[in-house]
């Protein structure tokens, strides 16, 4: 089954306080949340994964 990623901003003014990317078989291993932006506030340094 492919990887499922879920996500939180932690950006204090941003309104999304998470969401889940799900990828295909040809997502490349090394593919993190650092290679995403917020898809609210459009910031990077404010991702984190969510460990479940």
């Amino acid at each position: 089954m492919p990887a499922t990623l879920e996500v939180r901003c932690t950006e204090e003014d941003c309104e999304l306080d998470m969401f889940e990317m799900h990828y295909t078989y040809d997502m490349p291993d090394e593919v993190g949340v650092a290679d995403f932006s917020c898809p609210y506030c459009e910031q990077t340094e404010s991702l984190e994964a969510i460990e479940l």
